[in-house]
């Protein structure tokens, strides 16, 4: 994929990915906004660690993080943390089987389209292992979100 496309490619998800986020209301964004920003920090820690173990590689050089691991973290990433907390928090259950099948939808039909695009692809890193890169954080995602909710409430009093 050309350098141009690759930039097309990426703004055009970040931006449908935050055309969602209005529709959750000002009220849910800012409850669930610091947890999801803990959830992209994580995974922006986790990024040179996957790169010096070569588990991913984009096509396009230079090998750079703006242009390739941060068009996901604060697009798709954040607006689907968003969502899953919006839609099952209060419900573990529901929010561990929400976040599983959104991570596997990510890791599955989008990497392989991803690949066939030849914007990144798996290198030392199967699908599976893929998928709990990406699964563990989840329970960072809900662990903060319930210390934030708990904070709040003995800070109200």
């Amino acid at each position: 994929m050309s350098m141009k496309k690759q930039w097309l490619l990426n703004i055009a998800m970040i931006i449908l990915s935050w055309l969602t986020i209005p529709l959750l209301g000002r009220r849910t964004i800012k409850r669930f906004l610091p947890a999801s920003l803990l959830a992209v920090l994580i995974c922006s820690l986790d990024v040179p660690i996957g790169k010096k173990r070569r588990w991913w590689s984009f096509y396009n050089k230079p090998q750079s993080f703006i242009q390739n691991e941060f068009p996901f973290l604060i697009g798709p990433m954040l607006t689907m943390s968003l969502w899953i907390l919006n839609w099952s928090y209060g419900n573990f259950k529901k929010f561990i089987m929400l976040n599983a099948i959104g991570e596997a939808l990510f890791v599955s039909p989008i990497t392989r389209l991803f690949t066939k695009l030849k914007l990144y692809k798996l290198v030392q890193f199967n699908e599976f292992q893929f998928f709990l890169y990406f699964f563990y954080k989840a329970f960072f995602l809900y662990g903060f979100q319930y210390l934030f909710e708990k904070y709040k409430k003995t800070k109200a009093y």
